[in-house]
C-alpha cells in the first residue's frame, strides 16, 4: 500500500466528508473574493466620489448628476486628483475644506448633524421604555385592581348574610 493511502485509511468517512466541505468552503470564499471586489475603472471612481458631493450651485442635485459648469470642473478636479494617486477621502477632505460640510451629501455624523441623527433613535428607544414600563406597571396592577373590585362590590351587611348561609350550609351537611 502506497504512504498516502495509508494517511487516507487512518480517517474516517466523516473526517474526510469535514475536510472536503472545508476545502469546498475555502475554493468557494476564493471565488467570492476574486469576484465580488472587481477593481473600479476610475470613471466609475469619479462617479461614486462625485455622487458623494453636493452641488454647490443647485443644492438639490449631486456633483455627478447636476448640469452646471461648476459640478463639472469638480468631477474634472475629482479625476485629476484620482490620476495623482490621491484617496477618495483625501479629495472629499479638500472639498469640504473649500466648501464646508454642506458639501457631503451625507453630513458628517458629529456636532448639530449628530444630533439630527441620532435624536430620532433616542426618542424611539425611550418610547419603547416607556412603554414597557407603562405595560409592566398596567399587568403588575391589573390582579390586584381585580380582588379589589370584587370585595368592594357586596357591603357589610351582605358579607355577614353570605358568612350566615355558608355557615347554615355546613352545619346541614352531613357529617
Amino acid at each position: 500500500m502506497p504512504p498516502g493511502a495509508r494517511r487516507l485509511a487512518r480517517f474516517s468517512v466523516p473526517g474526510l466528508l469535514v475536510l472536503a466541505a472545508l476545502i469546498a468552503a475555502a475554493a468557494t470564499l476564493a471565488v467570492v473574493v476574486v469576484r465580488g471586489n472587481p477593481v473600479p475603472s476610475r470613471a466609475q471612481q469619479v462617479q461614486a466620489i462625485a455622487a458623494g458631493l453636493h452641488c454647490p450651485i443647485c443644492k438639490d442635485l449631486s456633483v455627478a448628476d447636476s448640469p452646471a459648469p461648476l459640478a463639472q470642473q469638480m468631477r474634472q478636479e475629482i479625476a485629476q486628483q484620482l490620476r495623482a494617486g490621491e484617496s477618495p477621502d483625501h479629495i472629499r477632505a479638500g472639498f469640504v475644506a473649500a466648501y464646508g460640510d454642506s458639501v457631503l451629501m451625507s453630513p458628517p455624523r458629529q456636532g448639530l448633524a449628530g444630533v439630527a441623527y441620532y435624536l430620532p433613535w433616542l426618542v424611539l428607544a425611550a418610547g419603547v421604555a416607556a412603554a414597557a414600563t407603562m405595560l409592566r406597571r398596567w399587568l403588575r396592577a391589573a390582579p390586584a385592581d381585580q380582588s379589589e373590585a370584587g370585595a368592594s362590590q357586596l357591603s357589610e351587611s351582605q358579607l355577614r348574610a353570605v358568612a350566615k348561609a355558608v355557615a347554615q350550609l355546613r352545619a346541614e351537611e352531613p357529617g
